[in-house]
């Protein structure tokens, strides 16, 4: 029982500063774009407009707030993560927009446009970006990180549903 309380902690403290900073980068979000409307060597955006400087600033400094806040409260998650959860959770929020930025750098290369999706990509790609990152502090078990993909892509798809229905996004992925 305790190994399964554990495992959940676990997933559950990399998935928030991960939902935070990917969430509220969404609702905080717009204005001017972080690429600044340049175009890369093929003629099209970087990034595109949904990357801006607005939603990658509040995105971290939410996700930042988020980690400290906990491990203030909880010191004991240090224990759990085997690593300090602020600074863990921190690098995890930064890897997010990486990620993000990533697949938006890809889509715009295969000449995909803004709000069109693609499947896993659209869903997965800030957890990749933060694990990715993380790995400086922290290496999660391979069924960890498998969960966290799985809750996270059902969780993405539901939300994404959420916020397209109270007008927060265009488009439902």
């Amino acid at each position: 029982m305790a190994a399964e309380v554990l495992l959940v902690l676990r997933i559950v403290l990399m998935a928030i500063p991960l939902y935070l900073c990917n969430g509220l980068a969404l609702v905080f979000g717009g204005r001017t774009p972080i690429d600044l409307n340049k175009k890369f060597l093929d003629g099209r955006p970087l990034l595109g407009k949904g990357k801006t400087f607005k939603g990658t600033i509040s995105g971290i400094a939410f996700a930042y707030l988020g980690t400290m806040a906990i491990s203030m409260i909880f010191p004991q998650t240090k224990v759990i993560m085997g690593v300090d959860y602020f600074y863990y959770g921190s690098l995890l929020a930064v890897g997010a927009v990486l990620g993000d930025f990533a697949g938006s750098f890809l889509k715009r290369r295969v000449r995909i446009t803004r709000g069109k999706s693609v499947a896993l990509l659209d869903q997965l790609d800030f957890v990749f970006g933060g694990i990715i990152l993380g790995l400086v502090m922290m290496t999660p078990t391979i069924f960890e990180f498998g969960l966290l993909l799985a809750v996270t892509l059902l969780s993405h798809i539901i939300g994404n549903h959420f916020a397209f229905f109270a007008r927060l996004k265009k488009v439902p992925w």
